[in-house]
């Protein structure tokens, strides 16, 4: 537990527009107490708790839950979760849904750092992470980078063919395939087309 004089809670909303023009609704939750340093792990812990206590919001709204994620960028902590839903995500949707979750976040209050809680879409290229996400993107055209170069090269685009808990196959305009082993793709989303 932090001693109460470490720590000042200060809950507020706003309304931001990213350098894609991607609007999304933040809380930011702000807490004044010694930096701490926190393993993977403990992100993930994060994440799982945010996903478990969120799903039920984000379904009962009419949304798709996509992903959640904790990340620091540029020296802030960000709880991050794209939501979905046929037709899109207005700023109205990501607006009722933290409104809803900010509630419960400030009542189980389970992240120690200060955060910024946003809600957005997952964008036009989001990544694939989920069987669902794989499973929906069948037949689409996709994204892959690798960590490491693969016959001189790190970035792929193909039609997702198939995919296990191992592998991921796309085909080639050429109508060849190339199998990837999934510890080796550093990311695999819709590719975007311009």
């Amino acid at each position: 537990m932090i001693p109460a004089e470490e720590w000042t809670k200060v809950h507020s909303s706003l309304l931001v527009e990213n350098t894609t023009g991607v609007q999304h609704y933040a809380a930011k939750n702000t807490a004044i107490y010694k930096e701490r340093k926190y393993s993977v792990s403990r992100r993930e812990e994060y994440e799982q708790k945010t996903e478990q206590l969120l799903e039920p919001v984000v379904s009962e709204l009419g949304f798709e839950l996509v992903d959640v994620e904790y990340v620091k960028d540029g020296g802030t902590w960000y709880l991050r979760a794209y939501i979905d839903k046929p037709g899109g995500i207005t700023v109205d949707d990501c607006e009722a849904v933290s409104r809803r979750f900010s509630d419960i976040l400030d009542e189980k209050d389970y992240i120690s750092d200060s955060y910024v809680f946003e809600v957005s879409s997952p964008g036009l290229g989001r990544p694939l992470k989920k069987e669902k996400d794989f499973k929906r993107s069948i037949g689409e055209e996709v994204e892959i980078r690798t960590y490491r170069a693969i016959d001189r090269q790190k970035e792929f685009v193909g039609i997702l063919k198939e995919y296990d808990d191992t592998t991921v196959t796309i085909t080639y305009e050429d109508n060849t395939d190339q199998t990837f082993e999934r510890a080796d793709i550093a990311l695999i989303r819709l590719a975007l087309d311009f």
